[in-house]
């Protein structure tokens, strides 16, 4: 006597969801196949592997290289400080562009919401989406820092290499949910004019250009607003002596703590707003 395994009409057959399982690799196969093809599209596209990578290392080439032998009152080389600026300068632009651009193409392509009927999991390509970046903000923090270190002569041992590196990395992830925000609020053919006008001024802002007491008083009154004067804060405490940082970019010092609450705070409410934006357009697709 024998017995037929009955299956109802859309459920999967016996054996099924573990092949399946075992060719995507679950979850974390998918991801992992995401990050995969985003590097290859990123690397592919010259016009983004020079905007996110190349710039910031020609603007210290050009702007950081010059006076890199000069020294601040504390004794820290003018190399190093312009080193933090111009990588935080990248990493900040990495995040806007990647994610407020490049997901809101997709998004009025009628990508995510192709997504969303299929079985493949939105959070693992927005997941793959900020890990892509955090690999990109890597490479700028590598080919930055060699040329600081190379033609620059800056000198740190090993572990203030390693913070910094982690925490530009960080900071990619921090600043994609203002990314997110942008990709999700803004018609997509906009979201790159948006990102350009909120990023130029909040650039300035923080100081990652030139000292905020050499520009109007205006920014020196903004920049203890926005998470990216304070992100730029905590990473000059990570490789500089407090007064050096306050010659440097003209702008007195607080607390750690003070910084680290802009900084996790924006990226807390700006998620979400991002998440709140998203939900809205999906409920609103679907009616």
């Amino acid at each position: 006597m024998t017995t037929t395994a009955r299956t109802t009409p859309g459920s999967p057959r016996p054996g099924t969801q573990h092949a399946g399982t075992r060719r995507t690799g679950g979850v974390t196969g998918l991801l992992a196949r995401t990050v995969v093809v985003g590097l290859r599209s990123s690397f592919r596209d010259a016009e983004f592997a020079v905007g996110a990578v190349a710039v910031p290392v020609l603007l210290y080439a050009m702007f950081g290289l010059p006076n890199a032998s000069s020294t601040l009152p504390g004794g820290t080389r003018i190399g190093l400080a312009m080193l933090v600026s111009l990588t935080a300068y990248g990493v900040v632009s990495l995040a806007l562009f990647t994610f407020g651009e490049n997901v809101a193409k997709d998004r009025g392509r009628g990508w995510l919401r192709t997504l969303r009927a299929t079985p493949f999991p939105t959070g693992v390509y927005l997941s793959g989406t900020s890990l892509t970046a955090a690999v990109h903000a890597v490479l700028i923090v590598l080919s930055t820092g060699l040329l600081a270190a190379t033609a620059g002569g800056v000198r740190l041992d090993a572990g203030r290499w390693l913070a910094f590196g982690a925490f530009m990395t960080a900071g990619v992830l921090l600043f994609s949910t203002l990314g997110f925000a942008i990709a999700f609020l803004a018609r997509p053919r906009a979201a790159t004019v948006v990102a350009n006008l909120l990023f130029l001024p909040l650039a300035f802002a923080s100081g990652f250009f030139m000292p905020l007491s050499e520009l109007p008083a205006v920014m020196s009154d903004v920049a203890p607003y926005l998470p990216t004067f304070h992100f730029g804060q905590l990473a000059y405490g990570l490789v500089m002596p407090a007064d050096d940082v306050v010659a440097f970019t003209g702008a007195a010092t607080q607390p750690v703590a003070v910084h680290l609450a802009w900084v996790l705070g924006s990226a807390v409410l700006l998620g979400v707003v991002a998440v709140l934006a998203a939900r809205r357009e999906a409920v609103t697709r679907r009616a």
